[in-house]
């Protein structure tokens, strides 16, 4: 009898828990002074296991190089918590980047909301200038 396949491969699943511990851990068990405010916002896990690509954001862009470094030089601890933490086989090497979907969302946000203005202004005027046209025609 086949088993029936989950919506998420063992990856996916072991990518959630470590995003999940590790979130706990940057908030109460990074106790260096450089990390501000992070929040995790995605794990990708590669196909053996070996590395993983934690993705961050902070709350104050001036804090983003200093929470690096706090990141890279934390990394040896923060794998193991995460091996007391999850019980795996072997522990990935952990890998901070920093996550600028969020700035670039923002970014395409304030563009469509400024031609969206403009747009406004543009057939706005042409608008207000056919109903003087149609007053006028009467």
């Amino acid at each position: 009898m086949a088993k029936a396949k989950k919506g998420f491969s063992r990856s996916d699943r072991v990518a959630e828990q470590i995003q999940r511990e590790l979130a706990e851990l940057t908030r109460k068990g990074l106790k260096d002074p450089r990390a501000g405010w992070i929040t995790i916002t995605a794990v990708e896990v590669t196909r053996d296991y070996s590395h993983a690509k934690v993705y961050y954001t902070v709350m104050v862009d001036s804090t983003r190089e200093a929470t690096q470094e706090a990141l890279d030089s934390s990394a040896g601890y923060l794998r193991n918590e995460l091996g007391r933490a999850i019980k795996m086989f072997s522990m990935p090497q952990l890998h901070f980047v920093y996550d600028d979907s969020v700035e670039r969302g923002m970014h395409l946000t304030s563009l469509i909301n400024q031609v969206a203005r403009e747009d406004a202004e543009k057939f706005g005027e042409a608008a207000a200038g056919e109903a003087e046209g149609e007053g006028k025609a009467e």
